[in-house]
């Protein structure tokens, strides 16, 4: 891992407090994670940051957010669902619910996405793939399996059930994030999103080979209102290229730009120390203070408040 002896400074702690992190992977979880909701409440509290975002691939969380948020009142824990086969898919009628509990964040498919399942079943070396794919192979061998989650058709159209979908989204002003699309389906997606009035729109780690996101096509996306996510993960891990992700968020700017740690997995940092740790390698990268903290307070803060 490039980053692994990478020290935080107190200037970058400093920097991020009152940031909210926008995608984070905690326990209880069907995958195994490093932190569960309320220790990375407690930590965040200690580190003076606003909140988080959780996220899970198989089950809507905004229960239990609603759980942690009143164990540490002090800390804004925000929930989620994620258009995965175990919720149904493109299924409106789950997404109405996850809003009534709460919830703000509507993932598109990620480990379901044809986009995902195509790349990984086709990887010979299954020794490297995510923790995911042997779920979705048990699954499989269970005979609970399923197919991918579509979200476009042969000719490129998105489906019905995804404007039912958007539809739902657009009515409680939830924020849409493209999860683990492919490029195509991103921008298919993203016109029918603003054509239904959805005000949020999140770009889901496009620097990740999976997304294969240009920096121009980033800009292209941020020009039409749209918030581009730049994850630690994806860096930390090597996954993306750091010298890329940099380019990206100087071409598109600071205006639709932010940062957000997708920490969870247990080999990498703590969920808690993820927010500091990406404010130093930026600092490090030649990112000045004002900078720094408009990608990981301001702009997070903006997103959620709608504005």
């Amino acid at each position: 891992m490039p980053f692994q002896n990478v020290s935080v400074s107190d200037e970058a702690r400093d920097l991020v407090r009152g940031a909210y992190d926008l995608h984070v992977h905690s326990a209880p979880d069907v995958i195994p994670r490093c932190q569960t909701d309320i220790e990375v409440a407690r930590a965040f509290k200690k580190e003076g940051l606003a909140g988080f975002v959780i996220k899970s691939h198989y089950t809507p969380t905004a229960e239990r957010a609603s759980l942690v948020q009143a164990l540490v009142p002090d800390v804004e824990v925000i929930g989620s669902i994620c258009l995965n086969a175990s919720v149904g898919g493109l299924n409106a009628a789950a997404v109405e619910v996850a809003a009534r509990a709460g919830a703000k964040v509507v993932w598109l498919p990620t480990v379901d996405s044809v986009n995902d399942r195509e790349r990984y079943e086709a990887q010979t070396d299954k020794s490297k793939a995510p923790f995911w794919v042997g779920i979705n192979s048990a699954l499989n061998g269970q005979g609970v399996g399923t197919p991918p989650v579509r979200v476009i058709d042969d000719g490129g159209e998105v489906l019905p059930e995804l404007l039912e979908v958007l539809s739902v989204v657009a009515a409680h002003n939830l924020i849409l994030a493209t999860g683990h699309l492919s490029r195509t389906e991103i921008f298919a997606v993203v016109d029918a999103a603003l054509a239904q009035a959805v005000n949020r729109i999140v770009i889901t780690h496009p620097d990740l080979p999976a997304q294969k996101l240009s920096p121009r096509d980033q800009a292209e996306l941020a020009e039409r209102g749209c918030w581009i996510e730049h994850t630690l993960n994806s860096v930390y891990s090597g996954k993306a290229d750091w010298q890329g992700v940099i380019e990206a968020v100087r071409t598109v700017g600071l205006a639709h730009s932010f940062l957000s740690s997708d920490l969870g997995k247990p080999s990498l940092p703590h969920i808690s120390e993820g927010m500091a740790l990406f404010a130093q390698l930026f600092l490090g990268a030649g990112f000045n203070r004002d900078e720094v903290h408009r990608l990981t307070v301001t702009n997070p803060t903006q997103l959620l408040a709608g504005h």
